[in-house]
């Protein structure tokens, strides 16, 4: 057994972590013999361990397994008393290290949340920082967009093992990532279920792989908030995007600039605040592809007398098909097939909730 094969060992014993393991290895003087007098080696599940399993997994499933004892284990991560024992990732593992911003928030966002997400995460991805997020739907997801529209690298750190991926309707989403550059990354062995002690440690690690975490769009109760107080322990820059003081939505960013967090409206905020901690030339701008034509002026759309009926109502916030049906008076199969093709032209986009909106700014 070397030390990666004894930290993947650890990692998959019940109760013991990073802080524990580091008393267990001053006693015994390396991390293979604390393995070796370890007593209880036994997993979650109270069954024996099997550790050159989960090497014959990732070989199979394409993963890459990062431990402290590897040179590309993220050094931010190694600051931090308790870090990981070991990384799973799928994708380059490289961009770890690389100068990264955390974007997080609700997964009921509204469509100002989405669009705040959206557009901060594309900013600072095309001034080259590394959007990381929790692959959550909501926030954490518009935030991988956004990063990817920028043709900039996003690492999407989940809270179950690599197999047993969470949520299932963000896999395709995942695949981007990697194919884009990116990784997808778990502490967790392979078969980890996503429960309640999952999401904080995930919602941890998220913290300490970035130089600061945006808050956008959170309640009160939210995992949101752990993922900020754990950046503000760690001395990270926390930052918070304002929404309504009457949404629920955003009461936790409004209550995190209240104790002190940093107001930021757009990526250049960000950017502003966090510029100082990495400067610009230690950063990778995404290359543009070819060379770029001015655009000629886009000729207007073209509705019919129905659909413009439609447009005249929907808005960036989005209204809910009910709202629609009443304010054209138009039959709710008629609104419904509508809203549907102009969908699928690009001139409206739909929200959760039968909501419809107006499409993003370019």
């Amino acid at each position: 057994m070397d030390e990666r094969e004894a930290y993947v060992a650890f990692n998959l014993t019940d109760k013991i972590g990073s802080v524990t393991l580091a008393g267990l290895v001053e006693s015994a003087g390396s991390v293979v013999d604390a393995w070796e007098a370890y007593p209880q080696k036994v997993s979650r599940s109270g069954e024996g361990l099997d550790w050159k399993r989960e090497f014959a997994l990732a070989k199979r499933y394409g993963v890459e397994i990062v431990t402290p004892a590897d040179p590309c284990y993220p050094p931010q991560l190694l600051e931090q008393p308790s870090h990981p024992l070991a990384l799973y990732v799928k994708g380059d593992a490289s961009i770890l290290s690389s100068p990264s911003v955390a974007i997080v928030g609700t997964r009921r966002a509204t469509a100002y949340g989405l669009d705040q997400s959206f557009k901060i995460a594309r900013g600072l991805a095309e001034n080259g920082w590394t959007i990381v997020s929790g692959l959550a739907l909501g926030v954490d997801a518009e935030s991988h967009r956004g990063a990817l529209a920028a043709e900039g690298k996003t690492i999407g750190v989940i809270g179950s093992g690599l197999d047993e991926f969470y949520p299932e309707e963000n896999r395709s989403l995942a695949r981007d990532i990697v194919a884009n550059g990116g990784a997808v990354v778990s502490e967790f062995p392979f078969g980890r279920h996503p429960d309640t002690q999952t999401f904080p440690q995930r919602n941890h690690t998220v913290a300490a792989l970035s130089k600061g975490v945006v808050a956008i769009e959170a309640p009160i109760k939210s995992g949101t908030l752990i993922t900020t107080s754990c950046a503000a322990d760690m001395g990270r820059v926390v930052m918070a995007v304002p929404g309504r003081v009457d949404s629920r939505s955003s009461a936790g960013c409004l209550a995190l600039i209240r104790d002190g967090a940093r107001l930021v409206r757009s990526a250049a905020d960000v950017e502003e605040e966090l510029s100082p901690l990495v400067p610009s030339e230690k950063r990778k701008v995404p290359k543009a592809k070819g060379k770029t034509t001015p655009a000629s002026p886009a000729p207007m759309p073209k509705y019919s007398v129905e659909e413009a009926m439609i447009m005249r109502e929907v808005d960036a916030e989005g209204v809910h098909m009910d709202i629609l049906v009443r304010r054209t008076g138009l039959p709710v199969e008629k609104v419904n097939a509508l809203c549907m093709a102009l969908r699928l032209k690009g001139r409206v986009r739909f929200f959760p909730g039968n909501r419809v909106a107006l499409p993003r700014d370019p």
